[in-house]
């Protein structure tokens, strides 16, 4: 009996190493991704925005067409990009740090205006790239290099939920968030991620999938205490779910 594949790496993929530290999800997220675009056979029309952060270095890991903007700028980029080639997929993969605080301005009016493009949101929590200071995302009372003491309300303002905010505008076709710390998880999360590359390719609008993301490094704790920490806290304050989905009868 002939050997039978259940599993092989994502032609999207390069064959260049991740670089995350371990634990982190953005590998994980970065697999999804590719076996998405390779599932839907439209490798040879995507491209890809990424941000400044950890995930900086994604054009060494993706086998896609793709650029860095610069902090913040990711949804700008990629408006300009699907504009001049309408026919292309465009996606950008961000992080809390890059979309949720210097790009806010930028992801805030790319999906008010309906640009038909694919965000892929990752949050940890913390700016990961930098040294683990407090971001926008960072929770009540967590502890970062910059909130010693924890993050206070009074001092710090509250964490921004970008899915349920951006979920307003009229412009957003499909928001929903996720995570993986599970095989059923990331189950979920890849369809959802499939999902929103289809509400572009149908061209209904604008599209994100936010991922609650670990960050062992920075957080000070093992991969298995960071998934358990996520799991217990981050989704209290960031809840799973649909928070919006205008594509109902549409694909």
């Amino acid at each position: 009996m002939a050997d039978k594949i259940v599993a092989q790496m994502p032609k999207s993929l390069s064959k260049v190493e991740f670089s995350y530290c371990p634990g982190c999800h953005h590998g994980i997220v970065h697999r999804i991704i590719a076996e998405v675009i390779d599932e839907l056979g439209i490798a040879s029309k995507t491209i890809m925005v990424a941000p400044v952060g950890c995930s900086v270095f994604a054009y060494n890991f993706f086998d896609l067409d793709g650029t860095v903007a610069a902090h913040g700028r990711a949804p700008a980029v990629a408006t300009g990009m699907k504009r001049s080639l309408p026919d292309r997929i465009i996606f950008t993969y961000q992080g809390d740090g890059d979309l949720a605080s210097i790009g806010t301005a930028e992801i805030v009016h790319a999906a008010n205006r309906g640009e038909n493009i694919t965000t892929i949101f990752i949050n940890n929590a913390v700016y990961g790239m930098t040294g683990g200071q407090m971001a926008p995302t960072t929770l009540l009372g967590q502890k970062t290099t910059t909130s010693p003491y924890g993050r206070d309300a009074k001092a710090n303002g509250y964490p921004i939920r970008m899915s349920e905010m951006l979920s307003t505008l009229d412009g957003s076709a499909y928001i929903e968030r996720t995570m993986v710390t599970t095989p059923q998880n990331v189950i979920k999360t890849k369809a959802a991620i499939k999902k929103a590359f289809q509400v572009q390719l149908k061209g209904l609008g604008f599209s994100m999938i936010e991922v609650l993301s670990t960050c062992p490094t920075n957080w000070g704790m093992t991969p298995i205490e960071s998934m358990k920490w996520l799991e217990d806290n981050m989704t209290k304050t960031f809840p799973l779910g649909v928070f919006v989905d205008r594509t109902k009868g549409l694909m």
